[in-house]
């Protein structure tokens, strides 16, 4: 007879109430809603707060937005090549998601110095890093949620960010009519606060990456590379003989 050379088909154990994928990384869309939700109020109401500040400046409320869109989008690519190669979802989540509130805390001091300079550099730098988070948190979310899909995932995650902008719009537009600007930001400034401490202690449990790396492919490829590596001394040393 002759041997079967395919390999074993690779098989998901089952999961346990308890130990739900979705349970497990719900912890990841309070989070990226409060991060996506503060993202939305701001953007809506930015011309408000610079027309506020800078009466018939429209056109450069405009441009300010554009920058911090421009900005996000060039966050969001390298953001996603850095977690590609380095794989270190919770530390790369939490850097970027620190240095929003920092963006953030800095662009609320200085939106009413007089420069419109400084609120392009301020606003770009907050948009490069607040729209840099959204690929990070929607990949850190499918790696606590595995072997759920990520439609799944990504749709709880929108979910969050569009209750948390409604609220945050509503609020913030409140706040800033009844007590000005700074007031309203820092109202943002405080929940950017709980999102970093939230994703502080969530557990990195990769799941998807412990998947990839236990299926009977890649195990064979080790194998292979540990035979390849170990033939390399034998070879050179028959050379010498």
């Amino acid at each position: 007879m002759c041997p079967d050379l395919h390999p074993p088909k690779y098989v998901q154990p089952p999961l346990s109430s308890s130990s739900s994928p979705l349970k497990g990384g719900q912890k990841a869309f309070a989070p990226l809603g409060l991060n996506a939700g503060a993202f939305y109020a701001l953007s809506t109401l930015l011309n408000r707060m610079v027309i506020w500040h800078y009466p018939g400046e429209e056109v450069n409320a405009g441009r300010i937005g554009l920058t911090i869109v421009i900005a996000g989008m060039l966050g969001a690519v390298i953001s996603g090549i850095w977690l590609d190669r380095s794989k270190t979802y919770k530390e790369t989540t939490l850097v970027v998601y620190i240095m929003t509130l920092v963006g953030m805390v800095v662009y609320t001091f200085t939106l009413n110095l007089g420069h419109l300079w400084v609120v392009f550099i301020t606003a770009g730098t907050m948009g490069f890093f607040m729209t840099g988070y959204l690929p990070l948190g929607f990949e850190f979310a499918a790696e606590l949620t595995y072997p759920e899909s990520e439609g799944i995932s990504s749709g709880l995650l929108n979910i969050s960010a569009q209750v948390f902008g409604i609220i945050f719009t509503i609020s913030q537009g409140q706040i800033i009519d009844n007590y000005g600007t700074k007031p309203g930001n820092i109202f943002l400034c405080l929940f950017l606060t709980l999102g970093a401490a939230l994703t502080a202690f969530i557990k990195p449990d990769l799941r998807r990456q412990k998947a990839n790396k236990e299926t009977p492919e890649n195990k064979l490829q080790e194998e292979e590379e540990e035979s390849n590596t170990s033939k390399v001394p034998t070879a050179v040393s028959e050379d010498h003989l």
